[in-house]
């Protein structure tokens, strides 16, 4: 899989993010300096993730219990 370019994010728990449109991919790199990628992923949800006030809270709400994931070594 190829690499992704992510943008820094305001957050105590995730360090910058990205995401592919086309693939339907999000990547999210936390803090603990783990980097996952989530996979049939919505723009809608990449879109409400850039608007919300907790990134962390939403990456744990609404990404990591409704899509697939992996980890990558980034």
């Amino acid at each position: 899989m190829r690499w992704m370019r992510r943008q820094r994010v305001d957050s105590e728990s995730v360090v910058s993010a990205g995401f592919e449109p086309g693939d339907r991919m999000l990547e999210i790199e936390f803090v603990n300096g783990g980097v996952y990628r989530y996979f049939d992923v919505p723009v809608a949800v990449w879109n409400a993730f850039q608007r919300a006030d907790s990134k962390g809270r939403f990456v744990n709400f609404m990404v990591k219990p409704n899509y697939r994931f992996e980890r990558v070594d980034d």
